[in-house]
């Protein structure tokens, strides 16, 4: 078992539980809050969509030991990432 990825999955599951359900959105950094038209429904989907699976993914794998297990958590990452970013920059933006 890896303590650290634990660790890091365990503050991602607090990061998750306070943007997702208690919407502190200003603990998101990098968004411009004029152009952000809904702030509870981007904290709902960067918290519950972004954050709780990224640190349940690493949690698992804190627990399972194999060789690629870095690369695993990138691609999750990435693609997490990206299908946030879509959904918000469809649903919440304007310009």
């Amino acid at each position: 078992m890896n303590v650290g990825l634990f660790i890091i999955g365990i503050a991602l599951l607090i990061v998750s539980y306070l943007v997702g359900v208690k919407k502190q959105t200003w603990l998101l950094a990098g968004f411009n809050e004029k152009m952000v038209e809904n702030k509870s429904l981007l904290g709902t989907i960067t918290g519950l969509l972004f954050f709780l699976p990224l640190g349940v993914i690493i949690i698992v794998m804190s627990i399972i030991d194999f060789k690629h297990k870095s690369l695993i958590i990138l691609i999750a990452m990435v693609v997490l990432y990206a299908a946030v970013a879509i959904l918000i920059n469809r649903k919440l933006l304007h310009s």
